[in-house]
C-alpha cells in the first residue's frame, strides 16, 4: 500500500466546500472549556459536512490560537454562531424545528446505535463541558438523549472524541439516506 499525497485527496477548495450539500445537523457546544477540544469539533464538523456550530457559554469562539491549532483552519469553512446560554441557543433551534438532542448519560436516553435520523426535521446534538456534562436545564428541554455505548470502566470520552463519534453516526446515517 502506498500513502495517498495530500494532492491525490482531490479536497474542494473553500469556495468549492461552501457549496457543497450539508448535512442537516448542528452542533451544539455547552460550556466546553477547552479552545482545543472546539478546535476539534470544528475539524469534524468540516470532515462530515455538518450544517454548522453554535458556541454558547464560556465556550471559546474564533479567532483563538488554540482552535486553530487543533482544527486546521476548519474554523473557516464551517459556519459557526456564538451564544451567551445553551438554553438560548435551543430554544431557537426548537422554534426553528429542529430535533434537539442532548448527548449525555441520562434515564431513557437512547443508546447510539439505535439512533437512526431520518432527516425529515433538521437535528441538533448538544455535547455538554467537559466536567459537568450537558447542564440539566438543557437536558430538560431537549427531545431527547443520545448515549454512547460503552463497556469499560470509566464510562466517559472526551467531549470531542464523543463528537467523532456520534457525528459519524449522523453522517453514515445522512449518506445511506
Amino acid at each position: 500500500m502506498r500513502k495517498i499525497t495530500n494532492e491525490e485527496l482531490n479536497r474542494p477548495t473553500l469556495e468549492q466546500y461552501k457549496l457543497i450539500r450539508k448535512v442537516p445537523c448542528r452542533i451544539v457546544l455547552d460550556n466546553i472549556r477547552s479552545a482545543q477540544n472546539v478546535g476539534s469539533f470544528f475539524r469534524t464538523a468540516d470532515a462530515f459536512s455538518m450544517e454548522g456550530i453554535d458556541l454558547c457559554g464560556i465556550t471559546a469562539v474564533p479567532p483563538s490560537r488554540d482552535i486553530h491549532k487543533s482544527s486546521l483552519g476548519a474554523e473557516f469553512s464551517v459556519e459557526w454562531r456564538h451564544f451567551a446560554s445553551t438554553l438560548e441557543c435551543v430554544t431557537l433551534l426548537k422554534e426553528q424545528g429542529y430535533r434537539v438532542f442532548s448527548v449525555e448519560q441520562v434515564e431513557n436516553s437512547l443508546s447510539l446505535e439505535n439512533f437512526h435520523p431520518t432527516f425529515d426535521n433538521c437535528i441538533a446534538l448538544v455535547f455538554g463541558n467537559e466536567v459537568m456534562g450537558v447542564d440539566q436545564q438543557v437536558v430538560d428541554l431537549c427531545d431527547g438523549a443520545l448515549e454512547i455505548p460503552q463497556r469499560g470502566t470509566k464510562h466517559s470520552l472526551n467531549v470531542s472524541v464523543a463528537g467523532g463519534v456520534v457525528l459519524w453516526k449522523v453522517f453514515e446515517s445522512f449518506q445511506t439516506k
